[in-house]
């Protein structure tokens, strides 16, 4: 396992890092806990030092099973992190409630970082309007928390505000392949790096698509002279970058978490060659000529007030688009008859407030539904 450092922190982090955003779920919807809780401790035992999750993450419940995995032992082996969901914040006095609210579902006294969750240039200008940095000082003086920091979704300018104004430890992005020059872009990184911030890694797999790319990337991966899975493709584009510290996986099976420890077992921060650069612009290019939305699936979008299922829609026409010879009319049959389809759509505009990519998700569900109902 390849173990990293946050700037300016003793405690040692690893390469990667267990997101508990995708936990295996029942046919219920809830989370299996039993498997759930044998896969994060694997993680463990095996090296991983990182573990986060978040306030919303499986409607509450994420949080909840993650502090039954930590017992016996397991919270010291790790760094714990969760997240202030900025959105439900009303009053000052609330951010204290809800971190509380947020211990006393993990069972834990203390985080190691606290984000502000889910940051565009909007909300971080409510959040200083309700003096967030007083709150952090309190709880940092009673012990509740051990270092701040922000996940991040908005454009570079926006990224780049939020991270002169406030000293941060911690900075959480989405990249990949495909976001380099997306949301809080290289530059963005590379800055954050300058300031001694140490950044971690959302979405590495764009919500699954790296890891099932279409036939001519396949191909692409194939002509090269060193073969690697589209998965360790897809994280060797990040753990070269010396400013990361930590690539969150949010793995969802056993057979996940496998992989992913095969692969950062091998990992180092070695520079990528030239060719290496090359395929990695070529496939970047490939992906984003056949997509349409360019959903990851973080289901921020949900519940949909009519019940419409955002990210199955989207996500299943992205990946028929990347199919060759692919088609999304089966599958969008089916999420009709689940009654979950466009066709409920009253264009309420709630899902487009919450969407952290900021798509046009109402354009694109008429849109979608005309395509597959021609």
């Amino acid at each position: 396992m390849l173990n990293t450092k946050f700037p300016g922190i003793a405690r040692e982090s690893t390469a990667l890092g267990f997101g508990c955003m995708r936990l295996p779920i029942l046919p219920d919807g809830k989370i299996n806990e039993p498997e759930a809780i044998a896969m994060i401790r694997h993680a463990i035992d095996s090296g991983v030092k990182y573990v986060d999750t978040a306030y919303p993450y499986h409607g509450g419940q994420s949080e909840v099973v993650l502090g039954k995995a930590l017992k016996d032992g397991y919270r010291d082996k790790v760094i714990l992190t969760s997240k202030l969901p900025c959105w439900a914040v009303q009053s000052h006095e609330d951010m204290m409630r809800l971190l509380d609210e947020q211990l006393e579902r993990l069972q834990e006294d203390h985080l190691d970082f606290y984000l502000l969750h889910a940051l565009d240039i909007d909300r971080y200008h409510k959040m200083q309007a309700l003096d967030f940095k007083a709150f952090y000082q309190d709880a940092l003086a009673q012990g509740k928390i051990r270092y701040t920091g922000f996940s991040f979704h908005d454009e570079k300018a926006a990224f780049l505000e939020i991270l002169e104004d406030y000293p941060w430890q911690m900075c959480q992005v989405q990249m990949n392949i495909l976001d380099e020059n997306n949301q809080a872009t290289i530059e963005g990184i590379r800055r954050a790096g300058e300031k001694g911030i140490g950044v971690v890694i959302m979405e590495p797999l764009r919500g699954g698509l790296l890891a099932d790319p279409p036939k001519e990337v396949r191909e692409k991966y194939a002509a090269f002279p060193v073969q690697r899975s589209p998965i360790e493709w897809a994280f060797r584009y990040l753990y070269t970058m010396p400013e990361i510290v930590t690539i969150l996986s949010g793995m969802s099976n056993m057979e996940q978490v496998e992989d992913n420890l095969r692969i950062f077992a091998k990992a180092s921060r070695e520079s990528l060659s030239a060719e290496e650069k090359q395929l990695y612009a070529q496939i970047r290019e490939t992906y984003l000529q056949r997509m349409k939305t360019r959903c990851t699936g973080c289901e921020y979008c949900q519940p949909c007030p009519r019940g419409v299922a955002i990210p199955r829609i989207f996500q299943g026409y992205d990946r028929s688009l990347l199919r060759e010879n692919g088609s999304f009319k089966e599958g969008y049959e089916k999420i009709v008859a689940s009654e979950a389809d466009a066709s409920r759509c009253v264009r309420c505009g709630k899902c487009e407030k919450t969407c952290p990519q900021h798509l046009p998700i109402i354009r694109f569900l008429q849109e979608i539904r005309a395509a597959v109902t021609a």
